[in-house]
């Protein structure tokens, strides 16, 4: 068994089992090993406060998105409680199961700046508008090809210690519905061939399409009016995160990522964005592939970790997005120091193929 895998009894191994497949898709894009991390430390930690009544009772963990219910995380504790292995580390995902060991991911902290985002994102609107963006019939699927890698706090019983991930390929197939899917990423499936993502799942769940799992025909039907669109991502994401704010500003990031928005919604998306308080611009920001760009970005007071989103500084054109800590952490999180990237993703390609798995040629 993996070193970092915590002592769960048999009662919390099937429990974490049941919810494995009912939440584990639920999990945002490429953050699955950061938050088994911490909850991994969060299970430890509450397993010997329950064997040392008199021990200090530990603290809530603080997640860089706290959205995610418990449940959600213990779904991905369980893939590596049962398996006895840790998830896939980084590289092409060709060879055989390693575990997550590689050096904390960092990079220079860019100078933000309160002017220039309405402007921003009104050209990225501008460009998304021109682009070509054809619609999905049934029986297609969309494919979204990026590269990723994260940093995360590492757990083996009372020692911690930074983890990432390193730099690989991502690739995801869904059906516009959202009940068919396939997923091939190493840092998350233990096959070098991927995994399924249809639905239902093993106990003939069908999750509802929403906001922190939308399908295509989910987004083309959400509305293209910006403040009312807002508003309903304020409300529907009501309690979760660190604040309404930075849940709203996160929320519009994960639909920009690893989704397929139609035009309408895209440049609502922006334009909304743009409303949110406390945004700004980053002159200088760096994607997954080392594409620089200009971006717009959030500060998370609570955790001190940005949200950037990456654009190309002359076409205007999505690249990716990052999220880095650039105020000093505590408690658990006092490894990751100002510079670290938590996360990091490029976009490589996003089509419509007529089959799961089916790869499109790749634009010359």
């Amino acid at each position: 068994m993996s070193a970092n895998t915590p002592r769960h009894s048999p009662g919390t191994r099937q429990e974490a089992a049941q919810l494995l497949s009912r939440t584990a898709r639920d999990l945002p894009t490429g953050r699955h090993e950061h938050h088994k991390e911490r909850l991994m430390a969060y299970i430890e930690q509450t397993q010997r406060t329950q064997e040392a009544p008199r021990a200090t009772t530990p603290r809530r963990l603080r997640l860089s998105r706290p959205a995610i219910a418990l449940p959600a995380l213990a779904a991905a504790v369980a893939a590596t409680v049962i398996a006895g292995t840790a998830l896939t580390g980084g590289g092409s995902g060709n060879g055989p199961v390693r575990p997550a060991t590689g050096p904390a991911l960092t990079t220079e902290i860019g100078a933000t700046s309160p002017h220039g985002v309405t402007r921003l994102l009104d050209q990225a609107s501008l460009t998304t508008a021109r682009d070509a963006h054809p619609t999905p019939r049934p029986g297609q699927y969309i494919y979204i090809a990026s590269k990723t890698a994260d940093t995360f706090v590492r757990t083996d019983h009372d020692n911690t210690s930074l983890a990432s991930h390193a730099l690989h390929d991502r690739q995801v197939w869904y059906s516009p519905d959202g009940t068919k899917g396939w997923l091939i990423d190493p840092a998350v499936n233990d096959s070098p061939e991927g995994e399924t993502l249809s639905l239902p799942d093993e106990q003939g769940n069908t999750p509802v399409a929403g906001l922190n799992h939308p399908s295509y025909d989910y987004l083309a039907k959400l509305p293209t009016d910006p403040e009312t669109l807002l508003a309903k991502i304020y409300k529907e994401t009501a309690g979760h995160g660190n604040s309404p704010d930075q849940e709203a500003f996160t929320t519009i990031g994960d639909l920009l990522g690893e989704s397929y928005p139609p035009p309408a919604l895209t440049k609502a998306l922006f334009k909304a964005a743009a409303k949110i308080p406390g945004v700004v611009t980053v002159n200088d920001a760096v994607d997954a592939v080392g594409r620089h760009g200009t971006a717009v970005a959030r500060l998370d007071d609570t955790s001190g970790q940005r949200e950037e989103w990456i654009f190309d500084k002359n076409t205007h054109v999505f690249l990716g997005k990052r999220t880095i800590q650039v105020e000093k952490a505590s408690g658990p999180e006092h490894l990751i120091k100002p510079g670290t990237i938590l996360f990091t993703s490029a976009i490589t390609q996003r089509a419509i193929v007529n089959d799961i798995k089916q790869v499109p040629a790749q634009n010359s």
